[in-house]
Formats: C-alpha cells, sequence, structure tokens
C-alpha cells in the first residue's frame, strides 16, 4: 500500500535536558512556534568555469522557540540554568512619619542596604535641592540634628532605596562567568495524512547550544510580550547532530 501524504499544523512540545546529565531541565509545552532546520552548501572543483566536483561543507543547524506564556525558568537557559533565591533592587515608598526627626522603614522579606536611602518631602521625588539629610540604621532613618526640623510627625515622605531580599524571590544572572549549558532537546508533534490518521513526528538535536542573544519588549498596547530563543545544533561526542522520526506504530 502506498504511503499517504501527510501534513502539519501543531506546534510541538519541547523535552529540554542537560545533555552532561540527561537530567530533564524544563518540559515546555506552550510554544507558539518552534522551529528546526540544517543547511550544509559546498563548495565546487571548476573546470572552465562549470562546476565539476563537490565538496559537501559540515552540516549547520538551528532551533527555535518562541512562546508568549513560559515559565521564569525560561530565561535560565540563557545563562548557566541556575535560579538564585537572593536579589538587590531598587523601590521606594510614600512613610509616614510618627515620631519628629525620623522615619521608620521596614520591607517585607528584606534588608535594607545602609548608604542607599534618600528621603524627600512627598511629591518632590528626585529633587537634589530637597533632599533631606540623615543616618540610617536598625531600620530607622533619623534626620540630621538641626534647629529647623524637615521631618515633622503626620507628614509624609517619600523614601528610596537598595532592597535586598532573601525570600520569595527567584533571580537569573547574566555575566560572562555564568556559561550555558549544552542540552538534548526533543521537539513533539502529530502528522495528520490524508485519511485523517494523526502519527506522531519527533524531532531530537543531540547537542544544541542556546545563542546568547534576546530581547524583552514590553508594550500597553497590541500583542502579550512574546520570547524567542534560538540554538545552534552541534555534533556530539558520537557525530550526531539531528534526527528525524515517525512513531508509525502510535499512529491513531
Amino acid at each position: 500500500m502506498p504511503e499517504l501524504n501527510k501534513a502539519n499544523r501543531q506546534v510541538c512540545d519541547v523535552d529540554i535536558r542537560v545533555l552532561k546529565t540527561m537530567a530533564p531541565f524544563l518540559k515546555f509545552d506552550t510554544a507558539n512556534t518552534t522551529t528546526a532546520g540544517l543547511s550544509g552548501d559546498s563548495v565546487y572543483a571548476m573546470a572552465k568555469g562549470s562546476r565539476k566536483i563537490a565538496f559537501a561543507n559540515p552540516l549547520e543547524g538551528t532551533m527555535s522557540i518562541e512562546a508568549q506564556v513560559y515559565p521564569f525558568k525560561f530565561f535560565s537557559l540563557l545563562s548557566d540554568g541556575v535560579i538564585e533565591t537572593t536579589a538587590a533592587y531598587a523601590d521606594s515608598k510614600v512613610v509616614t512619619c510618627e515620631t519628629e526627626g525620623e522615619l521608620t522603614l521596614t520591607v517585607e522579606n528584606g534588608e535594607i542596604k545602609a548608604g542607599t536611602v534618600f528621603v524627600y518631602p512627598e511629591g518632590q521625588f528626585g529633587d537634589e535641592t530637597a533632599v533631606i539629610i540623615g543616618t540610617f540604621a536598625d531600620g530607622k532613618f533619623t534626620e540630621t540634628a538641626t534647629s529647623d526640623k524637615q521631618i515633622i510627625q503626620n507628614s509624609n515622605y517619600e523614601v528610596s532605596y537598595i532592597v535586598t531580599r532573601t525570600s520569595g524571590v527567584k533571580k537569573i544572572s547574566f555575566n560572562n562567568k555564568k556559561l550555558p549549558k549544552d542540552y538534548f532537546i526533543t521537539m513533539s508533534t502529530v502528522d495528520k495524512d490524508e485519511e485523517g490518521l494523526l502519527t506522531p513526528f519527533v524531532m531530537t538535536a543531540y547537542k544544541a547550544t542556546i545563542q546568547r542573544n534576546f530581547e524583552l519588549s514590553f508594550n500597553s498596547e497590541g500583542d502579550p510580550a512574546s520570547v524567542t530563543l534560538n540554538f545552534d545544533l552541534m555534533e556530539d561526542k558520537d557525530g550526531n547532530i539531528f534526527d528525524m522520526i515517525e512513531l508509525t506504530d502510535d499512529a491513531e
């Protein structure tokens, strides 16, 4: 019986494993677009201006995953795959003075870094001429003693600071010391033939290395933010690069 033609209109589910250990890293089934491709050009020996003998260059390949719905761990592929639990970032809030000359400053699940606290009267945030001079220690900002107090009871003040959190936080760091791992990636979809039969179709990349370039764009209008990760397909220690697999016994 002749083989029926097939077509596809279903994005792949993606299984990503750490190549060194083959331990599962991320099972990703919310991609909008997944791609895989190979290229292998040739060079030619010429005779009288015509191509006579071809020499094939090594195969080059890429995979990509484009998604609008994704877990935070998705971005760790661009770093060393590690999610840290300590982070520092800038924050600010409005504080009401309860005791003249001082402000009580606390942050949930974190600590304010000394030397980073700046206090302004409400409505003058960032105005260098309005900044109130003082010191911060033990959760309190104390105004430097002057004859004319600027921090007055029941008045509001805008306070800026750097906070370090060690609880309830996830962080992925990007720097030149954190190098991405190599991954074994499987992309799975189903093909549909002319009689409506669905046949699982699988693509395997034996050694995928992520391209360390990405862009985050946030907009209040239009489509939700989209992220695309691109991988280069490398040759593993056994010479494998990429397989296309059809699971005929699993057709239904």
